[in-house]
């Protein structure tokens, strides 16, 4: 790929997008009745390209329930999510967790990115992993028993406001879910009107096989999610297994990891990739940092209007993962991210 017209196109779209996308929001739409019936409602969806937010993009503000994680995609103006599962399942009534998920995936992280913990952590995270094995039978239990009437709700909510749920990703497809538990993820999915559920990729041909099987009993699709694991051939077993196996490649990641031609895989397994994260990432190089867009070495214009020009149909998810600046929050940064896809999409 052309470096130079990179950079060059890269800044170009830092400070310029928010007049850009302003303007299109607020300029007169003409078209159709499915375009009026939005009128007035957020829109992300530009020169055929959908631009969607993961709900974990949200994870710092205060309010997680549904109705709040919903004004916060339509604050950021956007039309398209993948939900995370605790807004819509906390809204179907599920047991309040009683461990901090943002400091047990802390140590999580910690340890992914090769960091030891102290002695003090290690004991932290060990009582909190009881803890949450302890929660997550009690959340079994209570899956296997809930009505679909909230999931149904939920979507009735958010298609009010003009936003579709495309995705969706509850803590429900490990190698500890039992079957029953599976359908009930790919079920609140269908019901929530996505097209396939998301997760972690299990790095086990067992439960990619599992998965597979039951996805195609559900007729919901599986897509895999991958960090710095990431290469060409990473989902090539999955994929092979089952036909309601794909992808939920993260192009940021796949950056970090050391893979220097990220737009070569889109073009080469674009019929298998259902959505797309997306992230600013330094490749191993340059430190890997996750950085505001613009200023790290993943393509994102590139990426965009290689989407754009092909049209692929699979949605580019903006997942917040840099450090929030002082004086903002998390809506104003995806805010920020929109912005900078918009005005790629318009070059």
């Amino acid at each position: 790929m052309e470096r130079k017209h990179q950079k060059v196109s890269r800044r170009k779209f830092i400070g310029t997008g928010g007049t850009v996308l302003g303007a299109t929001l607020a300029a007169p739409v003409f078209g159709t009745p499915a375009i009026l019936k939005f009128w007035g409602k957020p829109t992300s969806y530009f020169k055929g390209v959908q631009i969607g937010v993961i709900t974990y993009s949200f994870r710092s503000m205060p309010d997680q329930s549904a109705e709040a994680t919903l004004q916060y995609i339509i604050d950021c103006g956007m039309n398209a999510t993948e939900l995370m599962g605790d807004p819509a399942e906390s809204y179907a009534g599920k047991p309040d967790n009683p461990v901090d998920r943002r400091a047990f995936f802390q140590f999580i992280r910690k340890e992914r990115n090769g960091e030891m913990l102290t002695e003090n952590e290690k004991k932290e995270k060990a009582e909190m992993q009881n803890a949450m094995e302890a929660y997550n039978m009690e959340v079994a239990k209570w899956r296997l028993g809930v009505s679909m009437d909230k999931f149904k709700e939920v979507k009735k909510m958010f298609d009010a406001a003009g936003v579709h749920i495309y995705a969706f990703k509850p803590n429900a497809f490990g190698k500890d879910n039992s079957d029953a538990e599976i359908d009930y993820g790919m079920k609140a999915a269908k019901t929530l009107g996505a097209s396939h559920v998301t997760l972690e990729h299990p790095n086990d041909d067992a439960h990619t096989l599992r998965l597979g099987k039951l996805a195609k009993k559900n007729k919901m699709y599986v897509a895999y999610h991958g960090h710095e694991q990431q290469t060409p051939t990473f989902w090539d077993t999955a994929l092979a297994q089952s036909k309601y196996n794909a992808m939920n490649i993260d192009i940021g990641h796949y950056v970090a990891a050391g893979n220097i031609d990220p737009l070569g895989i889109l073009k080469e397994k674009h019929d298998r990739i259902l959505s797309m994260h997306v992230k600013d990432r330094q490749t191993p190089a340059h430190g890997k940092g996750n950085l505001p867009w613009g200023s790290g070495d993943t393509p994102i214009p590139d990426i965009l209007q290689l989407m754009r020009d092909n049209q692929y149909k699979f949605p580019a998810t903006v997942e917040l993962e840099y450090e929030i600046p002082d004086g903002s929050d998390a809506v104003q940064e995806v805010k920020k991210c929109l912005e900078y896809c918009h005005k790629a999409l318009e070059a």
